[in-house]
C-alpha cells in the first residue's frame, strides 16, 4: 500500500499534519479494540458471575458499557472537529486504558457495573475517532479503500472477540479478557502520538453543556427502555408509558436546545442535506436488521440445529470472509470510479436477499451448509453498504464538519442496533408467552434447560424456529425499506481534495 499522492491528501489549513499510515495502523486497532470489547466480555459472563456474584445485575454489565459508548458519540465528533482529533484520541484511550485495567482488578460487581461504564466513555470516542481520522488523511475519494479495511478489522474482530474470550476464560482468569486490552490500547496511543499532530489552535468555542445533558439523558431513557422492556415491565404498561414519555421529553427539549445554542453539539441545519439525512436513516435502518438478526444467530444454530458453541461461532466465519472481500476489493473499485451509489444500492440489496433467505432456510428447515451459503451473501452486502455509506455522508458534509458528522452517524447506527435487538428479543418473548399460555410449557421450566424431557425440548426448539424465522423476516423488510431509500441518495462525485465545497 503506497502512501496518496500529495496533491489528494494533503488536508486543509489549519488541520492536523498527519503520517497517513500510521494514522491509519492506529485507526485499524482502535476500531479492533472496540469491536473486541463489545464481544470478547459477552463470553466470560459466566466465570464474571461465579467469582463475583451478583446475577441478577449481569445484564448491566453489557447496559453500563453501551450507554455511556453510546450517549458520548456525538460528543467526541463535535470536539474533534474544534479541537482536533489528536486530544481527544488521547482522553478516548485514556479513558478506555484506565477502565479495561480497573475493571481487570474489580473484586465486586458494582465496581466491575461501574468501570464497564468507564470503559464505554473510552469505546465510543474510539468508534468515531478512527473513522473521522481517515477524513483527516485521505481524500473522500481515496476512503473507499480504507474504509473497506476499518469494516474489514471490525468485522474480524467482532467474530474473534467470542473465540478468543472463550479461550482466555478457559486457559487463565476472566480478569485477562480486560488486561489484553493494555497492549493494544498502547500501540494506538504509540500510532496516534507520532501519526496526527495537532492542529493550529483557533478561537475557543463554548460546550453545549445543556444540549450534551438532554441527549445523554435521552439517550440513556432510551436505551433503559429497551433493554427492561419486556423483562422487568410489560411493554404496555404505567411503567413503559412513563418512559415513553420522558424520551420524547428529552428529545424535544433538545432539539428546542439545539435551535438556539450559540455552538450546537449537533447542528440540525445538515438535517437540510438531502445526503446527510438519508444517509442517517439508511444507517439506522441496516443496523437495526443487522443486529435484529445476527445477534442471535448463533441461538439459532444451537437450539435449532444443535450445534455446541464453538461450531455455532465457526458458522459465522463465512460472513466475515464476504465482508472482508468485498469492502477491500470493492473499496478499491470505488476509489478508481469516484462514485460508491451503484455499489451501496448493491450492497443493501444483496444484504435484504439474504436476511430473506435466512427466514425462508428457517422456515424449510434446511441443513447447516445452506445457512453458510445465506451467512456468505450477508457477508457480501455488508462489505458492500456499510464503508460506502460512511464515505458518502462524509463527501456531502464540509471538512469542518467530519467529526461531527461521523458521530452522529455512530450514534444513530448504535440506536438502531440496539432497536433491532429488542425487536427480536420482543419477538422470541411473544412466542415464547404464547407456548405458555397454550399449556405447552411451564414458566419455571425455562430456568432448568439441562433438566428438560425430550418432549420439552422439542417444543422448545420448535417455539425458537418460529420465533427466530420471523426475526430474519422483519431484518430483510427492514433492509429492503432501507434499500428503497437508497435509490433516493444524489448520485455525488467523490471529492478529490479534503477541503473541496460540499453540501
Amino acid at each position: 500500500m503506497s502512501d496518496p499522492s500529495p496533491q489528494q491528501s494533503l488536508p486543509p489549513s489549519g488541520s492536523p499534519v498527519a503520517r497517513p499510515r500510521l494514522v491509519l495502523a492506529g485507526a485499524l486497532l482502535a476500531m479492533v479494540l472496540a469491536a473486541l470489547d463489545q464481544n470478547i466480555v459477552n463470553t466470560a459472563l459466566p466465570r464474571i458471575v461465579g467469582d463475583l456474584g451478583g446475577l441478577a445485575h449481569m445484564s448491566w454489565l453489557v447496559t453500563a458499557f453501551m450507554l455511556t459508548a453510546t450517549t458520548t458519540t456525538t460528543l467526541y465528533g463535535r470536539l474533534s472537529d474544534i479541537h482536533g482529533r489528536r486530544p481527544l484520541f488521547f482522553c478516548a484511550i485514556g479513558f478506555f486504558l484506565a477502565g479495561s485495567l480497573l475493571c481487570g482488578l474489580a473484586q465486586s460487581m458494582p465496581q466491575l457495573i461501574a468501570l464497564r461504564a468507564l470503559q464505554g466513555l473510552g469505546a465510543g470516542g474510539l468508534l468515531v475517532l478512527a473513522q473521522s481520522a481517515i477524513g483527516d488523511v485521505f481524500s473522500p475519494r481515496e476512503r473507499p479503500k480504507y474504509q473497506g479495511l476499518i469494516t474489514g478489522a471490525f468485522a474480524l474482530a467482532s467474530v474473534a472477540g467470542p473465540l478468543i474470550g472463550g479461550g482466555i476464560t478457559s486457559v487463565a482468569s476472566w480478569r485477562w479478557v480486560f488486561f489484553v486490552n493494555l497492549p493494544l490500547a498502547g500501540a494506538v496511543l504509540v500510532f496516534v502520538a507520532i501519526g496526527l499532530e495537532d492542529r493550529e489552535k483557533g478561537e475557543p468555542k463554548p460546550i453545549d453543556y445543556a444540549g450534551v445533558a438532554l441527549l445523554a439523558a435521552g439517550t440513556a431513557a432510551l436505551l433503559l427502555w429497551l433493554a427492561w422492556g419486556g423483562m422487568e415491565f410489560p411493554w404496555v404498561s404505567r411503567a413503559s408509558a412513563l418512559f415513553v414519555a420522558a424520551i420524547m421529553g428529552f428529545f424535544v427539549l433538545f432539539v428546542r436546545r439545539e435551535r438556539v445554542a450559540p455552538d450546537p453539539l449537533v447542528r440540525l441545519a445538515l438535517l437540510s442535506n438531502v445526503t446527510y439525512a438519508r444517509g442517517l436513516l439508511i444507517g439506522g435502518m441496516m443496523t437495526f436488521a443487522m443486529m435484529g438478526s445476527t445477534v442471535f444467530l448463533p441461538l439459532y444454530f444451537q437450539l435449532v440445529l444443535g450445534m455446541n458453541p464453538a461450531l455455532a461461532g465457526v458458522m459465522l466465519l463465512p460472513q466475515v470472509v464476504g465482508m472482508m472481500l468485498t469492502s477491500v476489493i470493492g473499496g478499491r473499485i470505488v476509489s478508481r470510479l469516484g462514485s460508491g451509489r451503484i455499489f451501496l444500492l448493491l450492497g443493501v440489496g444483496v444484504e435484504a436477499i439474504a436476511l430473506f433467505s435466512l427466514s425462508g432456510f428457517a422456515a424449510l428447515g434446511a441443513g447447516a451448509v445452506t445457512f453458510l451459503i445465506s451467512t456468505f451473501t450477508l457477508g457480501l452486502g455488508m462489505g458492500m453498504g456499510m464503508p460506502n455509506l460512511t464515505v458518502a455522508v462524509q463527501n456531502a458534509v464540509p471538512y469542518r464538519e467530519l467529526g461531527a458528522a461521523t458521530g452522529m452517524m455512530t450514534f444513530i447506527r448504535s440506536l438502531g442496533g440496539a432497536l433491532g435487538v429488542a425487536a427480536s428479543g420482543t419477538i422470541m418473548a411473544q412466542h415464547l408467552a404464547s407456548a405458555i399460555a397454550a399449556g405447552r410449557w411451564r414458566t419455571g421450566a425455562l430456568d432448568a434447560l439441562s433438566r428438560l424431557s425430550a418432549e420439552q425440548a422439542a417444543a422448545l426448539v420448535e417455539v425458537y424456529h418460529g420465533a427466530l424465522m420471523w426475526c430474519f423476516a422483519v431484518s430483510g423488510a427492514v433492509m429492503t425499506v432501507a434499500w428503497l431509500v437508497v435509490w433516493g441518495l444524489p448520485d455525488r462525485r467523490l471529492r478529490d481534495r479534503i477541503d473541496d465545497g460540499a453540501e
